[in-house]
């Protein structure tokens, strides 16, 4: 049996012992896969997961499967996408055929752009996905990535979120990873292999089967010791084959099983002829397969230099180039070298690399014992670098490396400073905690120590300790105030927006007190403060800290900043804070106006701030399967930057439109995704937006116990409320439970306390739910006017669903009080809207109180309800399709890979009823349009 490490064999040897992971693998590519598959295989060194993928990647190419291979390179873990373009590199030329914005984000990503382009991880991921989706339509595609672990942080990343959006692709995605765990980005569950060692039998087997198998308590020893792990039975058999005694040094020298692997190899590095040494250590230091590496300075290659090493088993030498036969190998050769040997090596090799800066500068770093500012400085490049691709954990790790390097304390200050803010978007906290708590103690710069601390504090809030985070942003924005405007406004608007995400009152409280602070100090000077609107901070500040208090101060600022010229990124902020008081229209046209901004050619991204805060208002104005779209999209932007808010928030926006849809399982999948994703503790946000779904799920499911439970988890027992904005938007939901739960009083007491705590007057749209409560609340001779004071004001159509509730809800008490001609015309237009919305529990309602007024409703067959049967994606898919847009744009809007896009049309058209996407303009328009509930002419049967 060949090494485990060993890629291929003119004659593979059976492999022993993995009959079940070999037959799991070889189905995955023989026969040919019709749709995508994903699979993990992990397992300690030395257990055979290279010899499982090599063989998979075998029986694929004789099934006539493209095979594209990358292996991860300890050497080129800090460069950014080395990996994907090691991949990448055959098919490269195919890049061609993608869309402009992703052919750019792409070979931007490699390095490879004419022009310089902003990166973008998202877009980068959806390029690799489209292309893995275009060569599948040519032929079947295998993609192997082995040794993962060592695969640098963005190709992981790219990798993962491709293989999280692989559907209908014929495209087979294979991971090899050392240890227990799933390499960065594939802990997301995804299938897993994972490699135990063998059993005794097969063990014993395996060692029966090498040329000098040991025999008797030899062989005994070698079974003990190598504990079921195929590389080290066949070495250790190699090693008493050579020298029986070695078994009694064994037993007095305990260690760890990969220890004595690398002194089995170390020691039989040391035997080789000196030329041999140093060829090896030059191959071992570069960590690739060119052979001239292993030619002293250049001279060309000497493939006789590395027959000694061959005929060990060390390294395999063919037309392809060098390989070790184990990533133990080169381990082991590199880390028994003295320094001064490897500095040596590394510095022979950067002397050859003059055209490739990026490692030329690693191999320098790797040579300096002492600060270099020469070498200090190429890092510092190389980061710049990094980060215009991308590359934001590369371009750390360079930074902080030339932290190290630096000899003056003020330039080691000013890289952690830039290491750390490089290392934000990671979602690494602790590291960015780590590269500012060592800058804050070799500098005592005020701006670098505050900008130090700032980056500290943002990392915090990325990673959901909002509490510590909210402190520090505070305290950077006061101590800033004086000196440093710029900065303390910035932080002040990051602290609001954590405050906002967490909804506590002290939290709110603080911000209000400081930004009191900052008006007192004034704005910035003139060009102190470039990209920073203090006006669109202050506006966004204060609307996040009290936006049911603050909402009839700040309408007029709203007003005259929305009408002036806006620069992005204050646009997304003044959208934001327009949503919050109840501007649903305008937050609508200036966030699609930032999305649109944000997708330009040449712009980083999207805001995921932004998506969700849109997501919400599509909800709130009815527009709920674009609503699905935004928050794919937030999924897709925060799976890619490490954003677990936005994540989670994008799980309940689609939470709730499943909800009010009916589909109650998944609203429940989601939300509950939602809240293991963040502390509710610290997220009151999330937490209450979860609670509103999952209770508006029970409502629509009849269980009215649930849903009051749930609802009245928005509100403490003294009205406080779990979040001072999404706790009110579910009064009316609470009400309707409390009245079908039969705790009619006390959820009239959980209202009204709650009510108590608003200051100010409240939004048409928080007196429409208000008022709604309370007549739901109220007994049946106070009850109307609560309905007529809501139903009064005509620009509160601008929330449809909620307005339809309205309407169904005193229709109902029409009912009761038997004016039925009253309540008919209530619920034909609240019937209306439910159809149009797809709000299928409320609809069925609002018929159910039709027929008891007397009036014969059926559905509309090919109507309003013809969406419905498809799941949200199709619907998403299905909608953008009717606007016009190509499989690889709706692709590239969903970061769904075009095949994908194309398969959920084809399994949409039988549903609709449709044979072509030039039908879907009707069928949507149809389902857009109000179907009247019933008509009052002569008797007919009424739709």
């Amino acid at each position: 049996m060949p090494g485990p490490g060993e890629i291929r064999s003119q004659q593979p040897a059976r492999i022993i012992g993995r009959e079940t992971g070999l037959t799991r693998l070889r189905g995955l590519v023989d026969p040919v896969p019709l749709a995508s598959q994903v699979l993990l295989v992990t397992g300690e060194a030395g257990m055979g997961k290279t010899a499982l993928l090599a063989d998979a990647a075998d029986r694929a190419r004789l099934a006539g499967l493209r095979v594209l291979r990358v292996t991860g390179r300890e050497s080129e873990s800090k460069l950014a996408f080395a990996g994907l373009h090691q991949l990448l590199r055959p098919v490269l030329s195919a890049a061609a055929g993608l869309p402009g914005r992703q052919a750019q984000a792409l070979l931007g990503a490699l390095g490879l752009a004419a022009d310089p382009v902003a990166p973008d991880p998202l877009l980068t991921g959806v390029a690799v996905l489209s292309l893995l989706s275009d060569l599948s339509e040519r032929s079947p595609v295998l993609v192997v990535a082995d040794d993962a672990h060592w695969l640098d942080r963005s190709s992981l990343e790219v990798l993962a979120f491709a293989g999280s959006r692989l559907d209908a692709e014929r495209v087979v995605l294979l991971v090899g990873a050392r240890g227990q765990a799933p390499p960065a980005g594939f802990d997301r569950g995804f299938p897993e292999l994972h490699l135990e060692p063998l059993s005794a039998a097969d063990a014993g087997r395996l060692l029966d089967g090498q040329p000098r198998a040991p025999r008797g308590r030899a062989r005994a020893q070698v079974l003990a010791q190598a504990a079921g792990n195929p590389m080290a039975l066949i070495e250790l058999a190699k090693v008493i084959a050579d020298d029986p005694a070695a078994s009694r040094r064994w037993a007095a020298e305990p260690l760890p099983l990969t220890d004595r692997l690398a002194a089995i190899l170390t020691s039989r590095f040391a035997g080789l002829p000196e030329q041999a040494q140093g060829a090896l250590l030059r191959a071992a230091v570069a960590d690739g397969p060119d052979l001239r590496v292993a030619a002293s300075r250049g001279a060309g290659p000497d493939a006789r230099a590395l027959v000694p090493a061959e005929q060990l088993g060390l390294v395999k030498v063919d037309r392809t180039g060098l390989r070790f036969s184990h990533p133990l190998v080169r381990s082991a050769i590199y880390h028994s070298a003295p320094f001064a040997r490897r500095a040596a090596a590394h510095r022979e090799l950067a002397e050859a690399l003059h055209d490739q800066p990026d490692r030329r500068a690693w191999h320098l770093a790797a040579a300096a014992l002492e600060p270099d500012e020469h070498v200090a400085s190429l890092l510092e490049a190389t980061a710049d670098q990094a980060q215009r691709r991308g590359g934001a954990a590369a371009a750390a790790l360079a930074m902080e490396r030339a932290a190290e390097l630096s000899p003056v304390r003020a330039d080691q200050a000013r890289r952690l400073v830039a290491a750390a803010s490089a290392a934000v978007p990671t979602g690494q906290g602790d590291w960015v905690q780590d590269l500012a708590g060592r800058a804050l103690a070799v500098t005592a710069e005020p701006e670098l120590r505050l900008t130090a601390r700032h980056d500290a504090a943002w990392a915090l809030a990325w990673s959901g300790r909002r509490t510590a985070a909210l402190s520090a942003l505070i305290s950077v924005a006061e101590e800033a105030s004086r000196d440093l405007p710029a900065l303390a406004w910035n932080a002040l608007g990051s602290a609001a927006t954590v405050a906002y995400q967490s909804g506590m009152p002290a939290s709110r409280q603080a911000v209000s007190r400081t930004v009191g602070l900052l008006e007192r100090q004034g704005p910035p000077p003139p060009g102190q403060a470039p990209g920073i609107d203090v006006n669109v901070l202050r506006l966004w500040i204060r609307a996040s800290a009290d936006p049911i208090g603050s909402r009839n101060q700040l309408l007029p600022y709203l007003r005259k900043i929305a009408g002036s010229p806006i620069e992005e990124p204050s646009l997304w902020r003044i959208a934001s804070a327009a949503w919050l008081l109840d501007e649903s229209d305008l937050a609508i046209t200036l966030l699609q106006d930032a999305m649109q901004r944000l997708r330009a050619p040449g712009v980083r991204g999207t805001s995921g701030g932004s998506l969700t805060v849109l997501g919400w208002a599509y909800i709130d104005t009815g527009r709920w399967d674009e609503a699905l779209e935004v928050a794919a999209e937030a999924a897709g932007m925060a799976e890619a930057n490490h954003m677990e808010t936005i994540a989670a928030s994008a799980d309940v926006i689609t939470a709730t439109v499943l909800a009010l849809r009916g589909d109650s399982g998944a609203a429940r999948r989601h939300a509950a995704r939602a809240l293991a994703a963040v502390d509710p503790a610290e997220s009151g946000l999330v937490a209450a937006r979860a609670r509103r779904a999952l209770g508006v799920a029970a409502l629509a499911d009849g269980s009215y116990l649930s849903a009051f439970t749930q609802l009245r988890g928005l509100f403490s027992e003294d009205g406080t409320p779990l979040h001072n904005y999404a706790s009110y938007l579910g009064v009316a939901d609470l009400a309707a439970a409390a009245v079908r739960a039969d705790r009619r009083i006390e959820g009239r007491d959980v209202i009204e306390h709650a009510l108590s705590h608003l200051n100010g007057i409240a939004s048409p749209r928080l007196e429409q739910l208000t008022a709604r409560a309370r007549g739901i609340l109220a007994g049946p001779g106070g009850a109307e006017a609560h309905f007529d004071k809501a139903l009064a004001d005509p620009a509160r159509d601008q929330w449809p669903f909620e307005r339809a509730q309205l309407r169904l809800d005193h229709a109902e008490w029409l009912r009761r009080r038997r004016r039925i001609n009253d309540a008919k015309a209530v619920l034909t237009e609240a019937l209306g809207t439910f159809r149009r919305l797809g709000a299928r529990p409320w609809a069925e309602r609002a018929q159910a109180e039709l027929r008891a007024c007397g009036v014969a409703v059926t559905g509309a067959p090919g109507g309003p309800d013809a969406l419905g049967e498809l799941t949200p994606q199709q619907r998403q898919i299905v909608r953008l399709a009717g606007d016009g847009l190509t499989d690889r744009e709706i692709g590239e809007r969903l970061f769904l890979s075009p095949r994908t896009v194309s398969s959920h049309l084809y399994r949409s058209y039988p549903k609709l009823g449709v044979a072509s996407r030039h039908q879907l303009r009707d069928v949507i328009a149809r389902a857009s349009t109000p179907t009247p509930a019933h008509e009052s002419a002569e008797g007919r049967t009424l739709l």
